[in-house]
């Protein structure tokens, strides 16, 4: 294994190629526009790329959507505002994560208190029982399947998801983001690294019964060497991710 170090990961992240702009839908783009979101989560825009990703996942005004471990709710907040009064957004924190990490419940339960987002439920809910009221249109993880994988291992991981695949509606699709590590290293890099093979995405979720309908560079970045744990100050917020789309048959 080639090992690069840290300073050089920050030059190599300097000559990274822009990413091709995309033009999102209007309601999508409103949401992110949105002059009342909290400035951190604005200030994260340039590097997260949200109108874009949003748009990759088709999500529509109306839409029944799960933010499965939401964090502090960034893309949670938007999905609220993109979805409108007739959709809802179900924030699903797996009870196995509320019990070693009590903030990410505590950043839901405030965001779910803000009358500005009416339409936001939280649900704590075992990663393999994920269920909701209405059957899902979208469900969604970002940057959180490697922590199933590497902390809880495989097993879990592939119970959610068939717990998502029963969850969401026949036609309804499943959104992956994660940070890339290198090739079948995800047994190990998942926990020391933070980051996992997209291959290992795929194999499990297809198990599950999906079938992968596409997969989004609008988050990749060549320059990372895969090396380094993502939260790393050379790396942080340029991380390579890969975002892979799957639908459920029907």
């Amino acid at each position: 294994m080639t090992f690069i170090p840290l300073a050089s990961v920050a030059v190599l992240l300097a000559f990274a190629s822009p990413l091709a702009a995309q033009t999102p839908p209007g309601y999508v783009a409103a949401a992110v526009a949105a002059p009342d979101r909290p400035k951190a989560d604005a200030d994260r825009d340039a590097l997260r790329h949200p109108a874009e990703v949003i748009a990759f996942s088709g999500l529509k005004p109306g839409d029944q959507v799960a933010d499965i471990m939401p964090g502090g709710g960034y893309f949670t907040r938007l999905f609220s505002r993109a979805v409108g009064p007739d959709g809802h957004v179900y924030a699903v924190v797996p009870a196995e994560l509320a019990k070693v990490a009590p903030k990410a419940v505590d950043a839901m339960t405030t965001l779910t208190a803000d009358t500005a987002y009416p339409n936001v439920t939280l649900l704590i809910q075992p990663a393999a029982a994920i269920t909701t009221p209405a059957p899902l249109d979208l469900a969604w993880t970002s940057d959180n399947y490697h922590d199933i994988y590497g902390f809880f291992g495989a097993g879990p991981a592939a119970a959610l998801d068939a717990a998502v695949y029963k969850a969401l509606r026949p036609g309804g699709i499943f959104i992956v983001i994660d940070h890339v590590a290198k090739a079948g290293t995800s047994d190990v890099s998942g926990k020391t690294l933070h980051r996992i093979d997209p291959e290992t995405v795929k194999a499990q979720v297809l198990a599950a019964g999906f079938v992968l309908e596409a997969e989004s560079s609008i988050l990749r970045n060549e320059a990372d060497p895969h090396e380094a744990n993502v939260f790393a100050p050379a790396i942080r917020g340029h991380t390579d991710q890969f975002i892979l789309k799957f639908r459920k048959p029907g």
